[in-house]
């Protein structure tokens, strides 16, 4: 896809409101290699290439196994992950497709069973956030793979 327009020149505000928002949730002490599992899982659904290989880059870089990112669209039947990470990704979906089946009790139940209520709203707003800059990076045909883990590019 051709790029349409930078929106980080276009409109700097919505950029400087995301990285707040991202500041917030590192700030939050939610697990760095968890957060980029449910950062790409939410990418693969939404498809947005530039958050792939961004959180990808970060996923391995932070010691995550490759083998569990090459799998992760097949979470639920592998049994790379633990129990807390297959509660987070189906949390994880559930939010990022809200609209078809909203989020069930039994998904909601069996994250409360790994985060307190204030840890839940942490990763809930974390999931907001990802799919946030999903809709940017799609809607804007930014589809560069050009990320380096530790730089702003």
């Amino acid at each position: 896809m051709e790029k349409r327009a930078d929106y980080t020149v276009v409109a700097p505000g919505v950029l400087k409101s995301m990285i707040e928002l991202e500041k917030y949730i590192h700030s939050t002490g939610l697990d760095g290699k968890l957060l980029n599992l449910v950062k790409t899982r939410a990418s693969q659904i939404n498809g947005c290439v530039w958050c792939l290989d961004m959180h990808t880059k970060d996923a391995i870089a932070g010691g995550e196994e490759v083998q569990k990112l090459l799998l992760l669209p097949a979470w639920k039947e592998c049994s790379l992950y633990n129990d807390k990470e297959k509660a987070t990704l189906a949390y994880t979906e559930s939010v990022t497709l809200l609209s078809q089946n909203g989020v069930p009790d039994e998904v909601y139940n069996s994250v409360k069973k790994y985060f307190r209520e204030e840890e839940i709203a942490n990763l809930t707003l974390a999931i907001i956030s990802i799919n946030g800059w999903n809709r940017l990076n799609v809607a804007f045909g930014n589809s560069s793979c050009t990320y380096i883990p530790g730089q702003h590019n």
